[in-house]
């Protein structure tokens, strides 16, 4: 039997889901805060965790981030937010799938399907590999070095965490590195200051003002000529421009 822990502060929407995935031969778990989703994951290691962006005490993108951390099962993002930088963003710190609000119960079981079916071939493919007699075994496979962004005279060697204007090493901070490379691997794409302080900084921030505009300052200066490229759009966020 599966197992699936649903994450969602909303009592009446999480009853509803896990209503509807019991009935589909699931063990089912619920959590109503971020916290407690943590808690959840350690006492019962769900198969599948179904979570909420928004909810009290932690959110969604800073548990997936801790989940990560220590486990591989699926994780499918649900939210309000629709905007597609947004579900860049959940994605990039490790959900495998994302549902806008509102969707319907019968849309979020047919993910629930796919991926729980997509894990399951996997799963035969590894133990399949494992037990032919006599066949050799290859070694794991070696994930490959990402490769350099490039834009003009500047280069972002993601592999080493090193940014180089004209063949001379920037020195940045890591919190700068990660801003700036947030921005440059989405061009164009106008960021909003939340978005930037959630992604680079999580749970752990604690609410200064200025920290995003502070560290774009400093970013700046140290990317000289190429600064400009940092572009503010204001009342919302920055970009990165080509």
């Amino acid at each position: 039997m599966v197992t699936i822990l649903v994450v969602e502060d909303d009592m009446v929407l999480c009853d509803l889901l896990c209503t509807h995935l019991r009935m589909d031969g699931h063990s089912v778990f619920q959590a109503l805060d971020g916290p407690t989703a943590l808690l959840a994951v350690e006492e019962h290691h769900p198969h599948l965790i179904i979570l909420d962006w928004m909810l009290p005490g932690l959110d969604g993108l800073a548990v997936c981030r801790r989940v990560r951390q220590r486990y591989l099962m699926p994780i499918i993002m649900l939210t309000a937010r629709t905007e597609e930088v947004d579900q860049i963003l959940g994605l990039e710190v490790g959900a495998d799938d994302y549902i806008s609000k509102p969707f319907s119960i019968r849309q979020l079981q047919a993910r629930v399907r796919a991926i729980l079916r997509r894990v399951e071939l996997e799963s035969q493919r590894v133990m399949s590999t494992d037990t032919i007699p006599g066949e050799r075994r290859s070694s794991p496979a070696v994930a490959p070095e990402p490769p350099p962004l490039s834009y003009g005279t500047l280069t972002l060697y993601l592999a080493k965490r090193s940014v180089q204007l004209d063949g001379q090493e920037i020195d940045l901070t890591p919190k700068e590195y990660d801003l700036f490379v947030l921005l440059a691997s989405h061009p164009g794409w106008v960021f909003k200051r939340e978005v930037l302080l959630q992604q680079n900084w999580g749970d752990s921030y604690e609410g200064f003002d200025r920290t995003i505009d502070n560290h774009i300052t400093r970013l700046r200066k140290k990317l000289g000529p190429m600064g400009e490229k940092v572009e503010t759009v204001w009342g919302v966020g920055y970009r990165f421009v080509v």
